[in-house]
């Protein structure tokens, strides 16, 4: 049976998307590292009150860019020699970490496990607002009324490069073997801290959200979450006469 695509299975091995790279893509990531780079992160594992006999588990907290406190859940096997590698776990839209238990299958294996909780959304992480426009629920459309510096996931792309400097300079983890993974917008995430922090040795996205905005658009499909990206034409650019700053934006 064909596999049945938008495009040749060919092309989409080479495709490198839609959405616009903005000219200043790489200054402005940089700045964000440096910004990230300059907190002191205030790092506590707390005991959680689930426990196993192979493996701890904590909440992790740590301060993100712009001093919201950013929660994820720590485990790591407690009888492991030496230093032993890590996964990280990123979580779909609107959810959160999940359950301890989903996370025992690394500790089973010799490896510890980190899943964050997405500010603003599902989990405990705290969301510190202060942006123009959006609040309701759009997150992918979350400041792009103001400066890109403002959008909730410019800030949310930094925990993940955080955690992952976390997690490696934990001391029973060996920050050679560090990997993340996660799906749908725990894919993005993925992408995103894989690029973010290149010490991360193996990424393992699957379907990945938060990608090729322009191209969503072109297809007719802004729906599901992408429905974020109709409503804000809807109210704030029905005209279209801001499209190119907008898919611009979203490049970040």
């Amino acid at each position: 049976m064909p596999l049945l695509f938008d495009m040749p299975l060919d092309k989409l091995k080479t495709y490198q998307g839609r959405t616009p790279r903005p000219a200043d893509f790489d200054a402005f990531w940089d700045k964000g590292l440096a910004e990230m780079q300059a907190l002191d992160p205030k790092v506590e594992l707390k005991p959680a009150g689930f426990q196993t006999p192979f493996a701890e588990c904590f909440d992790l907290f740590f301060t993100g860019v712009g001093g919201a406190r950013i929660h994820a859940k720590y485990v790591r096997p407690r009888t492991a020699a030496g230093k032993h590698p890590a996964v990280l776990v990123f979580h779909g839209y609107s959810g959160s970490a999940g359950d301890w238990a989903d996370k025992l299958a690394y500790a089973a294996l010799g490896y510890s496990v980190a899943a964050l909780d997405c500010r603003g959304q599902g989990g405990m992480s705290e969301d510190v607002g202060g942006v123009v426009g959006w609040t309701l629920r759009g997150h992918i459309i979350r400041g792009l009324s103001g400066p890109p510096e403002g959008m909730l996931f410019r800030q949310i792309y930094l925990d993940t490069a955080q955690l992952a400097r976390i997690v490696m300079a934990m001391p029973e983890v060996n920050p050679d073997r560090v990997g993340a993974t996660g799906g749908s917008q725990g894919g993005g995430l993925t992408l995103a801290c894989a690029s973010l922090e290149p010490r991360v040795k193996r990424a393992a996205p699957a379907f990945p959200f938060l990608c090729d905005y322009r191209r969503v658009w072109e297809m007719d499909l802004a729906k599901d979450a992408y429905a974020e990206l109709r409503d804000y034409f809807r109210m704030f650019d029905p005209l279209h006469e801001r499209e190119e700053e907008i898919f611009t934006k979203l490049g970040y």
